[in-house]
């Protein structure tokens, strides 16, 4: 008769035989017959039980380990470039193991959320526990969707949040992960229509109350896949890392260097010092903190701030591209303490031309961190305690270095857009307290102006060095943007010339004829709608908002993954040690230049998200209240208005307009009622009723009331004549020009 084995030695004949592990085979294993097998079934519920070995279906696995063929969901690459997977199913206590997935040159190409079938091996000394081959494709990444739960007897449904998405999705009572009715969940598609005719779709995540405070900003960083929570390797990388020391440094921290930031900044990446010379000119520092120091080439931080891309901020939270150990610790340039940075020294003369800089790496110490509102009260002559002392050596310098940049900048006529940004002030609970512009003072202009010159210094630099780097990069519009543009401008009031080769001059001649008209606001969004979107490159192809040869952002290392590139092609560039640019970092610049301007198009799109959603639930208390605005886009479907008071934009649905039909000429960017002939084109003044509002999706719903000042005409009844013509606006002679233009041009 065998002796059964112990549970010790089961659990050991599982995890090294993963292929042949039922029952049967364990019996047979340890020469187990006849009633043994009772005995032997005993102890393997009772380690079933105990959650050290899972059954599925007549096999037996330890539950702290992924069998050997599984299936698994492709992961975006990380930092490194490295594809990883997770493991579809994982019931273990511990954390969800790490698998690498390492394809053959055979094998076909997956994406990012690709599910496959992988046969894993188990690895050992690595950070990983596993590395996955491909067996075969399963199936592409499933379509997600975020949006409220609502509990039915069979299961549910799911509205979506998006405004994009009007369809509701089925769940089935086996699918719903035990989300309650009126919780955010995230789900994903599972297969084809059902009864209905809806989706079917099964819950992979919940994420609680959406009218929980600020619930808002975590929509959007669910529903746009942002990373928000930083793994352990790297918190521990962060939270053990010690004060950069001297070595190797040069000492600036007798240079009068401030800095200066919005009243309730966290984190402080760059800092300003001036001295005005004799000839009029000045000597400008730019300091911005050494983030290259910490982060350096394949660190798990590195890894994933390449991953993040940049921060991403919100009214209630930030998203950081750093831990806080970093970003608002030891790369933060706070006052008083001695803080690693990348300074440039930049020489201008009298007329505020860069006549020469030159790069260092050294310590600093900020003597103080002022807010825009202190440094400009400084400025204009009513010092508080902090900034009173700074006036000789630090502020009136930077003010004379701002003088002369002003005329730098007035030769070179950059774009010259004036467009208000909005501040969404909460209460503590996450309510949406007020919706005000942030007002700009020439504080925010003199940071601006010293960035921008250090940006320029930093790609001079690196291309006359011949270093890789990743350039800013802004295009020309095209010709059909500017067309657009200057039917905008032509239907305003205004002229954009035409038939020559298209400056940021011509179009602030266009932004300075707008400049005070009820056409102001319009022109200016109208201009930036026709630029293109900046990207990084590592090509250089210049920058034509800022009418610049050469630029590269080298000023935000905390928050933006490009200027630590730059960092690290500068630290290469000087010798100045052994955390530059490394041979991995080089060969996959291209790489990093298409995921990074990736990461910061999504940003983009989750702010304005969240802020769509603010402003939407601010304003759901005031339904049905008459509000004045402007034309602000015209669609087939209706019109777009932008509100005076917010800044919000609502739909001016073809519904809510009149009873008539209307027709939409996209050349002119109108629509004209096919009864009473009135004209809705860009730029009118309207006066509107706020008809709905949802928190959820960020829509605003509006009907017209006014026009011009003047209430809608009448359709005319059936049997009735129409009415005589009205007097023809300057919008209806330019469109009535066009159609006959274009009826001449057919003959």
């Amino acid at each position: 008769m065998a002796q059964l084995p112990s549970k010790e030695q089961i659990m050991e004949w599982v995890a090294e035989h993963p292929d042949a592990n039922s029952k049967r085979d364990i019996a047979k294993a340890f020469g187990i017959k006849g009633a043994e097998r009772i005995e032997l079934k005993r102890l393997l519920k009772e380690l079933e039980g105990e959650g050290h070995l899972e059954r599925r279906r007549r096999h037996y696995l330890d539950a702290e380990r992924l069998p050997p063929v599984t299936v698994l969901e492709l992961l975006p690459p990380d930092g490194s470039g490295d594809l990883f997977a997770r493991p579809m199913e994982w019931q273990g206590d511990g954390p969800m193991p790490r698998i690498l997935y390492a394809p053959r040159d055979s094998d076909p190409a997956l994406g990012r959320g690709d599910r496959f079938l992988g046969r894993l091996v188990e690895v050992q000394g690595e950070d990983y526990q596993y590395q996955a081959r491909l067996i075969r494709r399963i199936t592409a990444a499933p379509h997600r969707i975020t949006g409220i739960f609502r509990k039915e007897a069979e299961g549910g449904r799911i509205i979506p949040i998006d405004k994009g998405q009007d369809k509701e999705w089925r769940v089935r009572h086996d699918a719903t992960q035990g989300a309650q009715n009126g919780e955010l969940v995230q789900a994903e598609q599972v297969g084809p229509k059902g009864r209905l005719g809806l989706p079917s779709a099964r819950i992979i995540e919940r994420l609680g109350d959406p009218s929980a405070p600020r619930a808002v900003s975590l929509i959007a960083i669910h529903q746009h896949g942002i990373p928000d929570d930083f793994p352990d390797a790297v918190i521990a990388e962060a939270e053990g890392a010690k004060p950069a020391t001297m070595k190797g440094r040069e000492d600036l921290r007798d240079l009068p260097l401030v800095t200066i930031d919005p009243s309730d900044a966290r984190d402080h990446d760059d800092a300003v010092a001036a001295h005005i010379e004799d000839d009029g000119g000045a000597t400008i520092w730019v300091a911005i903190a050494d983030v290259a120091h910490y982060v350096t080439p394949g660190s798990a931080l590195d890894r994933e701030a390449w991953l993040r891309g940049n921060s991403t901020y919100f009214p209630d939270r930030v998203v950081p591209m750093l831990p806080e150990a970093l970003s608002a610790d030891l790369c933060s340039l706070h006052e008083g303490v001695d803080r690693p940075v990348i300074a440039v020294r930049m020489r201008l003369d009298a007329q505020g031309n860069k006549i020469s800089h030159n790069f260092h790496r050294g310590m600093m110490n900020s003597r103080a961190s002022l807010a825009y509102e202190q440094a400009q009260a400084a400025a204009d002559g009513n010092p508080d305690a902090q900034s009173e002392p700074l006036m000789d050596n630090v502020i009136r310098p930077l003010w004379h270095a701002y003088g002369l940049l002003k005329d730098a900048r007035a030769r070179r006529q950059p774009l010259d857009l004036d467009l208000p940004e909005r501040r969404i002030e909460l209460t503590p609970d996450g309510r949406v307290k007020s919706v005000n512009f942030r007002e700009r003072f020439d504080a925010h202009r003199l940071i601006e102006e010293f960035m921008v010159l250090a940006n320029v210094a930093a790609a001079e630099e690196l291309t006359r060095r011949q270093r890789p780097l990743l350039f800013r990069v802004h295009e020309e519009p095209s010709l059909a943007k500017i067309d657009a543009l200057r039917e905008v401008a032509q239907a305003s009031g205004f002229t954009l010339a035409k038939g020559q080769v298209l400056h940021t001059s011509h179009l602030n001649r266009l932004l300075a004829q707008s400049e005070g008209t009820d056409f102001d606001e319009l022109i200016n969004i109208s201009t930036l709608r026709s630029m293109t979107q900046a990207y990084y490159h590592p090509e250089n192809f210049g920058h034509f908002g800022l009418a610049l040869k050469s630029y590269a952002h080298f000023t935000s290392p905390i928050r933006r993954y490009s200027d630590l590139v730059v960092h690290r092609a500068l630290i290469s560039g000087h010798g100045w040690g052994k955390d530059g640019l490394s041979p991995q970092d080089m060969d996959r610049l291209s790489e990093t230049a298409t995921h990074i301007s990736e990461t910061e198009r999504r940003s983009m799109a989750a702010e304005r998200d969240t802020t769509d959603r603010y402003l939407a639930a601010f304003l759901s208390e005031r339904v049905g209240t008459e509000m004045t605005g402007r034309i602000s886009g015209v669609q087939k479907f209706g019109a777009f208005v932008k509100l005076d008071e917010t800044g919000a934009d609502g739909l001016l649905p073809i519904r809510a307009i009149g009873n008539e039909y209307f027709h939409f000429d996209p050349d002119a960017q109108m629509l004209i009622g096919s009864d009473t002939g009135l004209e809705i084109g860009l730029g009118q003044r309207v006066t509107v009723r706020l008809a709905e509002a949802v928190p959820m999706t960020g829509g605003l719903t509006l009907d017209l009331l006014e026009l011009e000042g003047q209430p809608l005409p009448r359709s005319p009844q059936k049997g009735k004549g129409r009415r005589g013509p009205r007097p023809m606006s300057t919008k209806s002679r330019l469109s009535e020009i066009k159609r006959a233009t274009k009826r001449r041009r057919k003959r």
